[in-house]
């Protein structure tokens, strides 16, 4: 009975780090796709002042 126990905790370890990797994974990827997004937003703001200036008073 102790050998199953054992064996649990060890799942149990295993399956938490694997879904911590997913998650942290998720984390990082979603990060550099807002970073890019903020990047982006950003660029297409500063090419429309610099085209049309009164445009965002």
């Amino acid at each position: 009975m102790r050998k199953r126990h054992r064996f649990d905790s060890r799942m149990t370890r295993i399956v938490l780090l694997i879904s911590f990797i997913f998650f942290f994974g998720r984390f990082v990827y979603s990060s550099i796709g807002a970073w890019y997004h903020h990047q982006d937003k950003s660029q297409s703001q500063h090419i429309s002042q610099t085209i049309d200036p009164t445009a965002q008073r």
